[in-house]
Order: structure tokens, then sequence, then C-alpha cells
């Protein structure tokens, strides 16, 4: 066992070198690795790269873009000078604890990528293998961490957190009370850091272009998709367009010359959260499906193959959490510790009980959602697994052949659900 830990702290060190380009005809990008100065176990300063990339056996290396301007018919793409965490430098790191790998570095690149949309308010993004657990906005800083970590207690478990605002003491106390990988903010308060300091291997990063945030809306950058062959996809990078009322589109739809349409329209904060959800959903791993309420995340659904699965994982996610909340806050353990007494004979089973009817009779907070789908549902089935829940309102692209299935779902709910379009898909891999 000691070798399998030992498996998981060591630094594995790469064969990278330390400059790259990459011509795309007569244009060039030229790129540089990022390193740190790196105390090693026996007290040694090495400079090294990221610790290893998505497993321990495999090397990988950081590359910071510093020179270039790549326009490409009439996109012209993201330039140098704006780097975020790939330009992360030894004094952004305030505690190191372990040096940053791989999905250390994308959980907070893609908590980035939806923070983007949600600066103008508190928003914190927990993240786990690059897909969000939990989001939320909130009154305070404190507040947003602590909805979007209720929001998935479980998975929350060694994630990272990325905030749109400076950690103040009330939210360091909070991150403190939980075991986390990673903490980024755009400023850390006096006397934070030793809150903090008490998760001895948290890694701490403090990023001030958190403020900027906004301003890489509209950036495109290449993202590349690397062939086993060595073959290269090359793509734009995702734009989310959807950012106001402005941008939705009624769910109307015309079927052997009848047109359908929805019956009742959303209300504005179930706008808001259609808004909110998209963000969401931006950084999300597709197939997938969300529910939100109030600016939080109830259940996540991420990168199943059909619609209606996923739907329903969104739903069976959003059961288990809110089991585990309410166990949370009446007993103090998780959900899974209290079954576990259980089994091993310890007389809990009235607890359980009491807490699995209340999980039941709430329908675990799912009633007055707002349903998000990154892409149209082929069939209304996967919209009916979220109506059969007590959702209030819908968002999905639009577009498939039976359009009107769903808004007929909508029409026959009791009470009646709202929807929207969006009029794109918002797929990421």
């Amino acid at each position: 066992m000691s070798d399998l830990k030992k498996m998981y702290s060591t630094i594995l060190g790469d064969q990278f070198p330390m400059e790259m380009t990459i011509s795309f005809g007569d244009q060039k990008l030229a790129y540089k690795k990022r390193t740190w100065k790196i105390t090693g176990e026996d007290g040694t300063i090495e400079e090294r790269g990221i610790r290893y990339g998505e497993n321990p056996d495999q090397e990988a290396a950081l590359y910071e873009l510093v020179n270039g301007n790549l326009a490409l018919g009439d996109c012209k793409y993201i330039e140098a000078g704006n780097g975020l965490v790939s330009s992360i430098a030894v004094e952004d790191m305030l505690q190191v604890g372990k040096h940053p790998g791989k999905i250390n570095l994308t959980d907070i690149d893609n908590g980035l990528n939806i923070l983007k949309y949600l600066v103008d308010k508190p928003a914190a993004v927990i993240l786990k293998h690059n897909n969000p657990c939990g989001a939320a906005y909130g009154a305070t800083m404190a507040d947003a961490f602590n909805r979007a970590n209720r929001a998935d207690r479980i998975a929350a478990f060694g994630g990272a957190v990325v905030m749109s605002r400076a950690c103040d003491l009330a939210t360091a106390e909070l991150l403190a009370g939980n075991y986390l990988e990673v903490v980024c903010a755009p400023e850390f308060e006096e006397g934070t850091l030793e809150i903090l300091s008490r998760r001895k291997n948290l890694r701490i990063i403090k990023m001030d272009r958190i403020d900027r945030l906004s301003d890489f809306e509209k950036h495109r950058f290449v993202d590349f998709k690397s062939l086993i062959d060595g073959g290269i996809i090359a793509q734009q990078s995702a734009v989310n367009s959807i950012r106001s009322l402005s941008d939705l589109q009624p769910a109307v739809s015309t079927w052997k010359g009848q047109e359908y349409k929805c019956e009742r329209q959303p209300t504005p904060q179930e706008i808001d959260d259609m808004i909110f959800g998209w963000a969401i959903e931006h950084g999300v791993t597709s197939n997938s499906v969300l529910y939100v309420k109030d600016g939080c995340t109830v259940g996540i659904g991420t990168g199943e193959q059909d619609r209606v699965g996923v739907a329903e994982i969104a739903v069976h996610k959003a059961y288990i959490k809110y089991a585990d909340i309410i166990c949370f806050d009446t007993h103090n353990i998780s959900y899974a510790d209290l079954v576990l007494a259980i089994s091993k004979g310890e007389k809990k089973i009235e607890e359980k009980e009491e807490i699995d009817a209340k999980v039941q009779a709430d329908r675990a907070g799912l009633p007055g959602c707002t349903m998000i789908s990154d892409a149209f549902f082929p069939f209304r089935d996967g919209a009916d697994v979220g109506i059969k829940q007590g959702i209030t309102a819908i968002l999905q692209a639009g577009g498939s052949m039976r359009d009107f299935e769903t808004i007929e779902a909508c029409n026959e709910a009791d009470p009646k659900v709202a929807m929207m379009y969006t009029g794109q898909r918002s797929f990421k891999h």
C-alpha cells in the first residue's frame, strides 16, 4: 500500500522541450513550458514542470502562449499575454502542498471557463475530474461556496474550488472544513491563509485575472483532439452566446401543418436559472442534463450516451445528494455512514426511514427546478423525466423533428411547464 501511495506523491518529471512552435500555414504560435522551483523530499530545489499527466505514469507539460497571433478566416484567436492557468507563477501558489498535476490544472481551467459567465455576482464552482459537481451564486462568497458544496457534498470531497470574489474569513472557515485539492480565487484576505493552512496538502492559488474573466467571453482558442494514430482534429473553441432573455427563442414547432407552442411563459426567476444553467452546461461533458434552482445546481448528469438516461441519472444523483445533506444536517454523518452503521447492526433504521421519507416527499428538491439540456430532446421521454419530478421550466437547443412532442409534454403537465430554445448546442468532450 505504501508503494501505491508513493506513486501519487512522486514527481514524475518529463522529457518535453522548453519551447514549442505550432505552425498554421505561414502563421506561427510560440509556446514556453511552465516550470516552478520545487523543493524535493531531500530538501534540494529543482526546476520542475507539472507533476504528471492524467495518471502518475504519464509525463506531461504545461505550455504558455508567449508569441504570435492567429487569424483564420474572419476569426482572430486569443493572443499572447492573456495567460490564466498557463501563466501560474511560483508567487501565485500561496500554499503549494503537492505542486499541481494535469487534472488540478484542467479543473481550474474549466472552473474559469464556467465562471467567466458568472462574474457579476459572488459565485463558486466546485469541480472534480474536469466536470462541475456543484455551482452556485450567493449573497456573499461564503454563501456561494456553501450552496455549491451542499449541492453535492460527496463529489466535492477532493475537488477544486474556483471563486469569483476574494476569499474572506467566513469563506476560509468553510473551505478549511472540507477536504479539497485546490482553492483558486482572485485574492485572499488577511488571515485567510492561516485558516486554510490547516489543510497541509491544499493547493492555494491566487489568480488576479479572475477580476477580468468576462473579457474572455468572446475569445476563441484552437481546441486540439489527438487521435491514437498520431493525427489531430483541430476545431474552434465553443462560445456561449446565451447571455440574456433576448438570446432565447420561444418553443415553437410545426408538425404536419399544425403549429405547437408552449402555453406558459417562464418567470423572471426561471429565465435567470436558464441563463445560469446554460453557463454551467458550457463546462459539463456532453451528453448532459442539469437541474438548477435559484442560482444553484440541484442535479448534474454528465457524459451519457442517451438523453433520457442522463436525465434519469441527474435525478438519481439529486436524490442521493439530498439524502446525504439531510443526514449530515440532522446527524452530522453522511448518509453512506448511516447505512453502514445499520449494516453493522446499529439501531439507526428509524433515522434512515425518516430521511428516506423526507427525500421522497420533497422529491429531492427538484420541484421548481429548471431543466437544462445541452442539445435537443429527440423524443419527449427525456423531458418527461424532469416533468415527473416537478420541474417548472426547460431550456434546450430545439431543432428536433419531434419538438412538438416535447411541447405537448410541457402543456400536458400540471402545472404547465415553460420551455425556451437556445438554437445552439453546448457539447463539450
